[in-house]
Formats: structure tokens, sequence, C-alpha cells
């Protein structure tokens, strides 16, 4: 931060579903990162220059209310706050305006929170852009920063202590996937599997699912997105899972593709081994000093050459492509990584060189809409200066482990 400057977190809105119900609450991650709360009504505000060290990090909390209480559960007290939060000074919401206010009044800049994820597409105005608005036209003599820049280079590069808990998702992914191998059958529906991955999850004592579960039989696979999970799991198809469980805070991302029936066609154990080709060669790419966009050119110009290999591409198509519109984008028409950590797409650089302690996937696809197929293969990473560690590398990926997995568990 610069001198003389105070930064402003505010909390994600309730959201209201229909009638008087809401969408379970989602803490701003870059609030839950710098004090792991998930009550709603919080607010952090750092002032490192304050001449008062208590009002240098302060922590404002929605007062407990016996009544509300009664309908919607228990809220922190100070005390606890303290304990979950590190900092020493907790105030209550419905007492912090005029404090605010002298704290601006000594403050240079303002640092104020906004959601830059490359990926955002919502234009949903959230509490975060209410409360830029209201703060300019009630303070607009003072010079406003981005606090998201900050907040992307600090979140990047992950801590040991953050791998740890990672780790504990990915285990309890990993658990998850086998019950699923063992648990599949052709004749289950897409929402039986998930189903199972809910059951494990819970069980495990993750808080749920990081995001969406995809589970996508036959066709339905060559769908990046595919939520539906409605249809049957046919005898002959492969289902491509793409979950992971919620921990602490942090999220695993797992995609396999497995047979239905334990079996692995001759031409799906191709296209399988071929996307696991791509997805060990990703993996030996993705070390400190590349870049995300140089990445994916190089892994795009071995899918080039590995879907000619099995029949998808011609020499011709590769020869008459361009780079903004090269040849592999028929089979394999999405990103290879994305940062991983409190957000399933976490932030970090695309265009600078990562760092040691950052956490990616490895996730290339090929998606034949022609022969109804599709293969996607999905690991988390974690950068070191030794290189890089496959964090599900304990997790069976190979077409052998899988088909071996699913026979053993059904003797």
């Amino acid at each position: 931060m610069q001198p003389v400057s105070i930064a402003i977190f505010v909390s994600n809105d309730e959201i209201p579903s229909n009638g008087d119900a809401l969408y379970p609450f989602k803490q701003n991650s870059d609030l839950y990162w710098l004090t792991g709360i998930v009550q709603e009504d919080t607010m952090l505000v750092l002032f490192p220059d304050h001449p008062d060290p208590k009002y240098r990090e302060v922590l404002i909390l929605v007062r407990p209310n016996e009544l509300k209480e009664k309908w919607d559960g228990k809220r922190l007290r100070a005390e606890e706050a303290k304990t979950i939060s590190g900092i020493s000074t907790v105030i209550w919401l419905d007492a912090h305006d005029a404090l605010l206010q002298a704290w601006i009044h000594l403050a240079e800049n303002i640092y104020l929170d906004s959601n830059e994820n490359d990926r955002k597409s919502s234009l949903l105005q959230t509490r975060e852009y209410r409360f830029i608005e209201e703060t300019k036209k009630r303070y607009p003599l003072h010079r406003y920063l981005r606090a998201a820049t900050v907040l992307k280079e600090l979140r990047a590069v992950k801590t040991a202590e953050e791998v740890t808990v990672i780790r504990q998702a990915i285990d309890i992914t990993a658990k998850t996937f086998l019950r699923v191998m063992k648990n599949m059958r052709p004749g289950m529906f897409e929402f039986e599997v998930e189903a199972e991955i809910q059951h494990s999850f819970l069980s495990q004592r993750a808080t749920g699912p990081a995001y969406g579960s995809i589970l996508a039989s036959g066709e339905n696979a060559c769908t990046l997105h595919y939520v539906s999970n409605n249809q049957e799991c046919k005898d002959g198809d492969l289902i491509l899972m793409d979950f992971g469980a919620e921990y602490g805070g942090y999220n695993a991302d797992l995609t396999r593709t497995i047979p239905v029936n334990g079996k692995f066609s001759k031409r799906q154990k191709q296209v399988y081994d071929a996307c696991l080709h791509l997805h060990n060669y990703a993996k030996s790419l993705l070390k400190p000093g590349i870049t995300i966009l140089d990445y994916h050119v190089q892994v795009g110009r071995e899918a080039d050459q590995v879907f000619q290999k099995i029949g998808l591409l011609s020499k011709s198509d590769v020869k008459n492509s361009t780079p903004e519109q090269p040849a592999y984008w028929k089979y394999l028409y999405h990103g290879i990584s994305h940062h991983l950590g409190i957000d399933v797409h976490d932030l970090g650089p695309r265009a600078e060189p990562l760092r040691a302690g950052m956490v990616l996937t490895v996730e290339p696809g090929i998606y034949i809409q022609e022969e109804k197929m599709g293969v996607r293969i999905e690991n988390n990473i974690w950068l070191t200066k030794n290189g890089n560690v496959d964090l599900m590398k304990d997790i069976p990926i190979t077409a052998e482990e899988i088909e071996a997995y699913m026979k053993r568990s059904k003797a």
C-alpha cells in the first residue's frame, strides 16, 4: 500500500432466490483470504499509518441479536472473531460509521476492492461495486486505488499452509473418485453419480463441492460446462467427471474420464492415451518462468501433432491453420490450465511469468462430436523452485489403472 492509505473490504451480499429464501452465503474471496471470516455483513479496514495502533487493523461485524439468532443461528462474538482472524480490534457494524469517517479523513488514498477475475462475465452489481459508488460520492476528493491488483499478487503465490489445506481437499476428492469408480455401472443416471460425490464429500467433512459437478456421459462430454446431469450412463459409453471438494475455503479440481462398464474400447483407449500424453506433456512445461500464454501455444502445437496421429486432423489441416485459428481448436476448445485456490478459477497472472508457489490445474481434453465422445484429464500442480509437484499423483490416471481398479472393486 502507498503511504497514508486506508483499505476497506466488504463482504458479499446475501442473495435472494425466490419468495423469502436465500441462496447459500458465499464470502467475498479477498475478505476471506485476509480474515478467515465467513459471516455475512463483515468489513475489514486496514490503515497501517493510523496514529493509533489499535485502528491499524479493524474487523467490523454484525452485532449478535438474540431474536435473529433464534431464527438463523449463532453469530460470532468479538473474542471468537479475534481468534479466527488474528485481528485484535473488533467493532460492531451499527457503530462503525462515525469511526470510519474519521479514519478516512486522516487518509490520503483509499484502496477499494473489486472482482478483477479475467473470467468474470456477470454484470450484476455486487456489494463491492455499490460500496465503491457510495464511498466516492461521500468522499469525492480522495485518491482511489485498486485493492484487487495487490490481492492478485498476494493470493497467486500460495504459502505452505495453504497448500496443506488444498492437499486435504484433494485427499477428499481422491477418495470420492475411488468410491465413484467402485459404484459405477451401466444404467446409473448422472445425478446418481452426483449423489455419490456429494455424500462422499460431506461424510469426509468437506464444506461441499467446490463447484457444480460435471457428470457428462456419452456425447454430453462435448459440452464443457455440462451441468444437467440427468441422462442415463449407458453400456459402452465413457463418462467425463469434473468435480472437486471444498475444504477450509480452498478447492480441489479433478477430472477423470472412465468407461461406464469398466472397459475402454480400442478407440476410446486410443483417444484417452492421446489425451494423457497431452496432459503429461503440458505438465512437463508448467514450471516457474513460463507464461500461461506461451505455455498454451506450445501445448497447442503438440495437440496438432497428436490429433494427426489419432486421425482427427490431416497435415493440410495443420498447414492451412493460422495462429488466430489453430487446427487443434476443432477438438480442444478451451485453455489447458488455470490458477487454483480459494476460487476454483483463482487469481493469477496470464501474461507474466509463473512463479514458485503457484497452484494450477493441467486439463487438456479431446472432444469428438462426430464420435459422441469426450475425454478430459485434470490434475492440480504446485510449482516449486525444484520443479512442479503433482498433488494428484496418487489418483489413478492411466487407462490400465482405471480398468484394474474398476475390475477389482467389482470382483
